[in-house]
């Protein structure tokens, strides 16, 4: 009876790593590199490089403690069964990516920071670990042969979304950048000189006027 009992656990083990099931596990035990748990009543390992993301140095402040892992070995026969934790925290730092990506809207304008520049374009780091790439034909309706003519690594500057897709994040500047520099170059806008026949006097203006 405890013989069918231990098989119908490792079958149901099967099912659950052939789903990729999330486990709520307690560590029992602690070993040489190493935890143990017993899910569906089998005992687990979990190894100390799977049982994080981040580097840890001593496994005993995990014990009687709970975790979530998942089942990335499993061998009936050879009695292995193997988690990871490791693999639980990167599946939920990148479900937080996503969501965070899929915020951008297109169309909409933001702020960035720019990030690096590639021969085909720059990528800007828009807050939070993300970041989007203007392609270099995006820059300027000018066509230009490098994204660092027309910026540098570290400098702050609008883009607007063009699509998010796959996880990527398409950007560009025309307009916002283009848009500043027609300030800039505005005619309407006139430089006063004070030398030469450009320089207006007082008694210029005065002239004009009668008393």
């Amino acid at each position: 009876m405890a013989e069918l009992n231990i098989q119908e656990a490792w079958e149901r083990l099967g099912s659950i790593y052939e789903e990729g099931e999330v486990l709520d596990l307690k560590v029992e035990g602690i070993v040489n590199a190493g935890v143990i748990v017993y899910p569906e009543g089998i005992r687990g390992f979990i190894p100390v490089s799977q049982l994080s993301t981040k580097y840890v140095e001593d496994t005993n402040p995990y014990l009687h403690k709970m975790v979530q892992a998942k089942i990335i070995e499993l061998d009936p026969e050879e009695k292995r069964l193997i988690l990871s934790v490791r693999e639980v925290e990167q599946m939920k730092a990148e479900e937080a990516r996503q969501e965070k990506i899929a915020a951008f809207k297109p169309g909409s304008v933001v702020t960035g920071k720019v990030d690096s520049i590639q021969k085909y374009g720059a990528f800007v780091d828009l807050g939070d670990k993300i970041s989007g790439l203007v392609h270099i034909s995006q820059f300027s309706e000018k066509r230009i042969k490098s994204a660092s003519e027309v910026v540098k690594v570290g400098q702050e500057v609008k883009v607007r979304i063009l699509k998010v897709n796959d996880g990527k994040i398409s950007l560009s500047m025309k307009g916002l950048l283009e848009g500043e520099e027609e300030v800039k170059a505005d005619p309407a806008v006139k430089e006063y000189k004070s030398d030469g026949e450009a320089a207006t006097s007082l008694a210029d203006l005065l002239s004009g006027i009668q008393l």
